[in-house]
This record gives C-alpha cells, structure tokens and sequence, in this order.
C-alpha cells in the first residue's frame, strides 16, 4: 500500500500495490501493522456499505460526535465517488478546509478519513457502492453533519443540484 498524504493533517489517500500474474493480480487493502507504523488508528469495530441507486446522490456531511468520534477507511467497490472530508479539529491547522478525491472501482483508491473529520461524498455513477471501515460502533444520538453547501466551506462538488434525503438537506451551518 502506498499512503499518500492529503493537504488535510493527518489524512490520506491510499492506493493499491497489486501483485498481477497471469491469473489477475492481488493487493493488500488493509494492514494493522501499516496503519500503526503510521500512527493511524488501527481500531476496526463496524464495516458498511452505502449503495447508492443515481447519479448525483449527495451522502453528507457527517460525523460522529465526541466521545464517539470515528474514524473511517472508505472505498468505492462499484461505480465512482467524489469523496470530500472537513477538518473539524479545534486544534488542527487544517481546521474548517476541505479536501476531496476520486475513489472509484476503477482506480480501487481508499480515503483515510480521522476523527472529527465531516465526510460525504458524491455519486459520479449510476448504482455507486461504497465499503467503509469504521473504528467505532455508530452511535445514533451522537450522529450529526453540517450542511453540504454551508458557504464556510465552499465545496466544489461536481454536479450541482444533488439528490439528498431530507435530513443531509436540512443540517445547518458549521458554528465554530
């Protein structure tokens, strides 16, 4: 695996190192001791899957607050995603930008996204499939996000009127 760095600290883009013969090829997506030797969190207690039926679907921004701040390990298996994570760490010198990349089944790139981190992505496809590592159990009462255009953050997403459900459509404005 290859970790390459976001212009967010402590974010990052990890691509494959696939081993190929004549039968196809294999790759290490995941590696505790890599992660670790980073100082990334290694904690793995959920694994989810978003499928997403249109183009243009808008799944954010989210996260989990205090004391149930997770971090995640994302990958689109099928289809395409722009994929965009805030930093929302009050003492982070990335605090309050966006950063954003392209994970596709075609690419078979991962995002890094730390703790108290927003994220949400952008279907590119139709019938777009994400996987996500996370490193806590989701905790309902402690899910929140801020609102996908809040104009704080300027988000450059690619297709301009999203499909979003009602509740990503009605978080409110980042409060520093």
């Amino acid at each position: 695996m290859r970790f390459i760095p976001l212009d967010l600290a402590d974010a990052f883009v990890i691509e494959l190192e696939p081993v190929n013969d004549d039968r196809g090829w294999f790759a290490r997506s995941w590696s505790r001791e890599e992660f670790a030797a980073r100082g990334l969190d290694v904690q793995l207690d959920q694994c989810s899957i978003s499928f997403n039926q249109g183009k243009g679907t808008l799944r954010g921004m989210h996260f989990q607050a205090p004391p149930h701040a997770e971090t995640k390990l994302v990958r689109c298996t099928a289809g395409a995603i722009y994929d965009v994570i805030i930093d929302l760490r009050e003492d982070s010198p990335t605090r309050g930008r966006w950063s954003s990349v392209e994970l596709s089944a075609s690419n078979r790139k991962s995002l890094y996204v730390p703790k108290d981190f927003a994220h949400g992505f952008q279907t590119l496809t139709d019938r777009a499939e994400v996987f996500y590592q996370i490193s806590r159990p989701y905790v309902p009462s402690a899910a929140r996000g801020v609102r996908w255009n809040d104009p704080r953050f300027g988000i450059e997403w690619p297709i301009r009127d999203p499909i979003l459900s009602p509740r990503d459509a009605a978080y409110p404005d980042f409060a520093s």
